[in-house]
């Protein structure tokens, strides 16, 4: 289905097990792929009683691909829209990677309306690239090379992003599934989303979220280095720290049995 979120931008939205008692979960893709990476929770969730609704951002997947902004605010904004027009509640929302990031900038700007729980799988917080006060993010240059590759050369340098992705060898197959989600997003999205990935910073976001949190990261991530996972949870009050030890950055991937568990466990949990 679709949800039109501002006039002539609709945002795709696969919805899972949408019966009257089951319990949703909004999920949030990262940067560059879209809601088909979850598809190892989305197969085992919905046997438990979950509700799997996954969205397309803006420029990603099926969803529409305009020109204009895909700054945090925009993407959040466009979060709010889908919730609103699903009329949910008591949602669990969870976002991985840039995903994590659009949804701690929800939770700040709009207050955690719809929300009951946080998940953050590998979010891309408090900042993707290094600022004075997170000095656990990537190196500025690495990140601005990675803008200038994309202009350059996308199909090569997903190759190579697919190489630094996962931690275990998943086989020549699972990366080309990588690169081919990855290539349904519009080139210039993918080049707008990481330039805003480099000047955002969520620190001041952190506080204002209120719900219970789960930081799940991979302790091999070479993306969003783990130490930024630990300084997310650190600065979320009452969140708890998952670590996944054989993971890199894509840990639904890499570990979906352990990640699945973890989430069950936590989504059981009482508030």
């Amino acid at each position: 289905m679709y949800v039109e979120v501002e006039k002539g931008v609709r945002i795709f939205v696969q919805d899972i097990n949408p019966g009257q008692n089951a319990r949703p979960i909004v999920f949030v893709h990262g940067w560059p792929l879209n809601h088909k990476m979850f598809e190892y929770q989305f197969n085992v969730l919905p046997a438990h009683g979950f509700r799997c609704i996954g969205i397309d951002l803006r420029g990603f997947g099926k969803s529409d691909k305009p020109w204009g902004s895909y700054a945090y605010d925009r993407l959040a904004d466009d979060l709010f829209a889908v919730l609103q027009a699903l009329h949910l509640e008591n949602v669990t929302l969870l976002g991985f990677s840039v995903g994590g990031a659009t949804a701690i900038r929800y939770m700040a700007r709009y207050n955690g309306q719809f929300i009951s729980k946080l998940i953050l799988a590998d979010a891309a917080a408090p900042a993707f690239a290094e600022q004075p006060n997170v000095p656990s993010g990537v190196p500025l240059e690495q990140a601005n090379a990675m803008i200038n590759q994309i202009y350059v050369n996308r199909p090569k340098f997903l190759q190579d992003l697919s190489l630094m992705f996962f931690n275990r060898n998943l086989g020549p197959a699972m990366l080309d599934w990588f690169i081919s989600l990855s290539l349904e997003a519009s080139s210039y999205a993918t080049i707008k989303i990481l330039q805003e990935l480099v000047r955002e910073d969520l620190t001041k976001d952190l506080s204002k979220i209120t719900v219970p949190t789960l930081v799940l990261h991979g302790v091999h991530d070479q993306v969003v280095p783990f130490a930024s996972g630990q300084l997310t949870q650190r600065q979320i009050p009452g969140s708890v720290l998952f670590p996944l030890y054989n993971s890199g950055h894509g840990s639904p991937v890499d570990q979906s049995e352990a990640f699945n568990k973890a989430l069950l466990q936590f989504l059981s949990s009482n508030p």
